[in-house]
């Protein structure tokens, strides 16, 4: 089992949290202003059926990026609220440590690898 993270550690972790969610904030707000930017834009022509069909599409495309970008940026505010919890970085299926490298990449994890392989696995079985 690896060693607790270090202070040092985990404010490095909260910088990427905070960078992260700072990004996503700016994707969520340039959707949301695009999606209204092309509703005006279509309320303000005429539409043939064919350019309806293709702004539907967009629609939903862009409504499911959104709702992404939102799950995510709970995740990231669940995880900064976690991070000083000695628990923190602790896999919640089998409770070995995550090592350090993988939350660089994904903070808001909350399983190891192993564990997190099962259980994508399982929801596509």
């Amino acid at each position: 089992m690896s060693h607790p993270l270090t202070h040092a550690q985990r404010e490095m972790l909260a910088q990427v949290l905070r960078e992260r969610q700072q990004v996503l904030q700016a994707q969520l707000q340039g959707h949301q202003q695009g999606r209204s930017q092309a509703e005006k834009a279509l309320a303000a022509r005429e539409q043939d059926g064919n350019d309806a069909k293709q702004f539907a599409s967009d629609q939903e495309i862009g409504a499911t990026l959104t709702n992404r970008e939102r799950s995510e940026l709970a995740a990231l505010a669940a995880a900064l609220q976690r991070l000083h919890e000695a628990d923190y970085g602790q896999c919640v299926d089998c409770g070995k440590r995550i090592p350090f490298e993988r939350l660089l990449v994904e903070p808001q994890t909350q399983r190891c690898v192993a564990c997190e392989s099962k259980r994508e696995t399982r929801k596509t079985g």
